[in-house]
């Protein structure tokens, strides 16, 4: 039996896509795969921000078409990188994995970012860095870079950049970690949704779905879902500064959140039962308008 896997065509995408298929190996013998892979509108406007051509959704609708004419079973996606809300005929249907969740710092000449000089021009396409820079260092200068990650390490020489803001998960999976000057804090400057879990999404009734099924990592999904569930309670994407991140000990969950209402960043935190993970999600969130609304 042969499944086949669509993927985007970035070296990275195609580094996570091959990491699925090892899990997939691993839990299902005689099962061949087979990369489908594709270009999409993310990775084809280069020239401006997501929140400014659709948001999230730009690197997953292309991949989505592919599921629906039959020419995938499954695609792989980078979790931060998928709406909150799927379409009806699709499911997210792993969750096999989280790499390291937080945010890295990449210098041009291997300074540490607390000495970075005041003016420092700092590269990130994210909203979300930008906005949590801008409260760790007023003083620096935020320059707009997108690209895949080779892409935007080559524009710290040509954009005369002092560093960039990557996730720290996709320079390890690319084995480039020995690049990594400075890891952030995810309680300090916390991450994107998802940051650092891969997803594979499915249709609903789609071909050899158990095979997916199979690599479901249940502690995993319990964080990322609960994030997630953060974020459509706020209607977040990359139009707004939002953050969660979830971790869990035993049986309960701690989340950490932000979301930026006017020109207040608000970030609280939660603790419950990792089984209540969606309740948790939606009461972070109404803990954050709360405080919003008392501070006003």
């Amino acid at each position: 039996m042969t499944v086949k896997i669509a993927t985007r065509k970035s070296k990275l995408a195609v580094t996570q896509t091959d990491l699925v298929i090892e899990h997939i190996k691993k839990k299902n013998n005689n099962i061949e795969c087979e990369k489908v892979k594709l270009q999409t509108e993310g990775d084809r406007r280069l020239d401006v921000t997501l929140d400014k051509i659709g948001g999230k959704g730009v690197f997953t609708k292309e991949i989505e078409y592919a599921l629906l004419d039959g020419r995938a079973h499954g695609a792989v996606h980078s979790m931060k990188d998928m709406p909150f809300a799927l379409g009806d005929d699709f499911k997210l249907t792993a969750i096999p994995e989280r790499e390291d969740p937080r945010d890295a710092f990449i210098s041009m000449n291997g300074m540490n970012f607390k000495d970075l000089p005041k003016g420092a021009r700092i590269g990130t396409g994210s909203i979300r860095r930008d906005a949590q820079l801008r409260l760790l260092r007023p003083d620096i200068e935020i320059v707009p870079i997108r690209g895949n990650v080779q892409t935007r390490i080559s524009k710290i020489e040509k954009e005369n950049l002092h560093g960039i803001i990557l996730a720290a998960a996709g320079l390890k999976r690319l084995g480039m970690e020995c690049i990594i000057k400075d890891y952030f804090d995810p309680y300090d400057f916390v991450p994107s949704v998802g940051q650092g879990a891969l997803g594979v999404e499915t249709l609903k009734d789609g071909e050899n779905i158990q095979v997916f099924e199979s690599i479901d990592n249940k502690e995993v999904r319990i964080c990322v879902e609960g994030e997630r569930s953060f974020m459509r309670t706020l209607n977040g994407g990359c139009h707004v500064v939002i953050g969660a991140y979830g971790t869990l000990d035993k049986d309960r969950l701690h989340m950490v959140g932000i979301f930026k209402i006017g020109d207040k960043i608000i970030k609280k935190d939660i603790e419950g039962y990792a089984e209540d993970n969606i309740k948790l999600g939606e009461a972070l969130a109404e803990k954050i308008i709360r405080a919003e609304n008392y501070v006003k």
